[in-house]
């Protein structure tokens, strides 16, 4: 019998290829995310100290948007980098999760971007 791959297996095999060299520091923090079918997650890890330093997601009481969509995406990363600028950090590390830099991860990115974060 034929077996197909788990897609969420597929890309966790993926991310752990991408996170041995990919890593957050105290000036550079990383941008993790993470996508669900319902929401989008947004994190900067200071992967020296083991912290979150500020996140952001369709989930959150405060933004009181839901839904998995792009423009969902887009309203998360305003956020992640509005809270990001005002930690006091500018120069970041995208770490796109093992996912297709595509949908909701670029328009998260992008958005996060035009808020002002570099990476």
């Amino acid at each position: 019998m034929i077996t197909k791959p788990d897609k969420n297996v597929i890309r966790k095999k993926r991310h752990n290829r991408v996170r041995r060299t990919l890593s957050g520091t105290a000036e550079r923090p990383r941008l993790n995310v993470y996508r669900s079918n319902k929401n989008i997650y947004a994190q900067l890890i200071d992967d020296n100290a083991g912290v979150t330093v500020a996140s952001a997601s369709t989930a959150d009481k405060e933004l009181a948007i839901g839904g998995g969509n792009v423009e969902s995406a887009k309203q998360v990363g305003a956020a992640i980098a509005k809270r990001a600028i005002d930690k006091g950090y500018k120069s970041i590390v995208f770490d796109r999760g093992g996912y297709l830099y595509h949908g909701r991860i670029k328009a998260l990115a992008e958005a996060a971007r035009e808020e002002g974060l570099e990476f």
